[in-house]
């Protein structure tokens, strides 16, 4: 009769090679297991011809190879020899010839990368974020970033005030950030102005998508934690998120397709638990109708999903950041985060976000209301998803920051000109350059709009001032002539 299935502890093989130590490496790695040699696929008993060989040769091998002691057992079934290979969990980091394996599953892994350096770490009982960074010195943080601290932890009340008045370095020995004469990356990522020299993905990315493959505008959101923290919520609401209007009696109400407060606790979500040794940024996807935020990250070991949303203790990814978040009070500390996101959406008739994750890859979505949709249908004629977004329909308001490459570009613009022309006028060669610059922050301000905006992508596509450009061109001129 078949044994039962494999899985997470049990691995079958019908006959030894050498190669199989790789499983034992992947058992030693997680939680333990047992190989068993003289089963085949299926779990039937096929039994090993040389088993008295094995069970003298196997348990040195496996030391010599891994290092590691294994318990090598003969036993039988139904007139079969086998051999069973136990190994136990180590609390140590087990290689097979440099290579480090895991067992997932029913399945072996081998980890490179980012994953195996957070296998190591936690091999080692420490976290991404608290391993020292040499050739950064206390004096390369930012006096800013650390007074910015200073003045959230006060209204906090979660440092006391003699620890706020000390000197930089005292504070940051507090806060835990320092090992030896070295700061731990959390220190980087924290209080200096550009942590991206470091680590190239610890930034925000903010776009508004007509479709997948249909970016019209986006923003990148760097600097220190706390600053991307402010900034990028700042950024969604004045560019990417269009409020409806309401009055009760006199007073004005503007409702978001996103409640501010699930929409920030979901950022700083997204900051703290992420995982840095991964070279990408924090996405945020704004749509018509909804919203996604994406970042990488991992779970803690035998969560799923389904923890999370129920009640649980706090497992920060890094938790020298978080602790530092906690102490400015801008997140608790008790694993509510996830929880505060659903009661700020319940609270404001929203619809509860989707949480999914597979392997390194979070994403939290937010969709709109129908009632939301239907009033933005009703108050324009169509759903805006961003804020300020300009059509062929807005042509007299001035909705976004004016700056002084808009200006270039509103003096060059003479009737209706392509991309192109308008690029060689201003004496531009990139075209990224161009377009990140100039032409997407023109278009947001309603300064300039496209000939066929149902089509930004039109090889017959132009630009053109609107009334709002025209008069801003003709102050500019007299400006210039006075």
């Amino acid at each position: 009769m078949p044994a039962a299935r494999e899985h997470q502890n049990v691995e079958w093989k019908e006959s030894w090679r050498d190669e199989y130590l790789r499983w034992l490496c992947g058992f030693a790695n997680a939680e333990g297991g047992v190989l068993v040699i003289g089963r085949n696929d299926r779990g039937e008993a096929v039994g090993v011809r040389n088993a008295g060989r094995l069970l003298e040769d196997l348990p040195n091998k496996i030391r010599d190879v891994l290092g590691v002691v294994s318990d090598v057992r003969l036993v039988h079934e139904g007139g079969k020899e086998l051999i069973e290979i136990f190994v136990e969990a180590y609390p140590s980091p087990i290689s097979y010839k440099g290579e480090y394996h895991v067992r997932s599953g029913s399945t072996k892994q081998e980890l490179k990368g980012a994953a195996l350096d957070r296998f190591l770490l936690r091999k080692q009982g420490r976290t991404w974020d608290a391993v020292p960074v040499p050739h950064v010195a206390l004096g390369d943080l930012s006096g800013e970033a650390i007074a910015r601290f200073r003045k959230l932890a006060a209204r906090s009340q979660r440092l006391d005030a003699a620890t706020l008045q000390e000197a930089d370095a005292a504070l940051v020995e507090k806060l835990n950030l320092l090992e030896g004469a070295y700061l731990k990356r959390a220190a980087i990522l924290l209080f200096h102005a550009t942590p991206q020299r470091w680590f190239i993905g610890a930034s925000v990315k903010v776009g508004y998508f007509r479709s997948d493959t249909d970016l019209v505008h986006h923003d990148q959101i760097e600097g220190d934690l706390f600053a991307q923290a402010q900034r990028t919520v700042e950024v969604l609401l004045a560019k990417y998120l269009k409020a409806v209007i309401s009055y009760e009696g006199l007073q004005r109400v503007e409702t978001l397709p996103v409640p501010e407060a699930a929409l920030r606790e979901a950022l700083l979500n997204a900051l703290i638990h992420r995982d840095y040794a991964v070279g990408a940024p924090i996405q945020i996807r704004v749509y018509d109708d909804r919203l996604r935020i994406w970042n990488p990250g991992e779970l803690p070991e035998h969560w799923s999903v389904e923890r999370l949303l129920r009640a649980h203790p706090s497992r920060p990814f890094n938790p020298t950041i978080a602790n530092a978040f906690f102490r400015a009070g801008e997140i608790e500390a008790w694993g509510r985060g996830i929880q505060r996101i659903f009661d700020a959406c319940r609270l404001a008739g929203t619809p509860a976000p989707r949480l999914d994750y597979t392997e390194g890859d979070w994403s939290m979505e937010f969709a709109f209301s129908p009632a939301y949709l239907s009033a933005m249908k009703g108050s324009s004629g169509q759903v805006a998803g961003m804020r300020g977004q300009v059509t062929g329909q807005v042509t007299g308001q001035v909705t976004g920051q004016v700056t002084e490459e808009v200006e270039r570009l509103v003096l060059v613009l003479e009737g209706a000109m392509k991309r192109a022309d308008i690029q060689q006028a201003l004496g531009l060669k990139h075209r990224d350059h161009f377009r990140d610059g100039y032409l997407l922050p023109a278009l947001a301000t309603g300064l300039v709009v496209m000939t066929v905006p149902d089509k930004p992508r039109s090889s017959r596509q132009q630009y053109r001032l609107t009334d709002a450009g025209l008069a801003r061109r003709a102050d500019l001129l007299r400006r210039r002539n006075t």
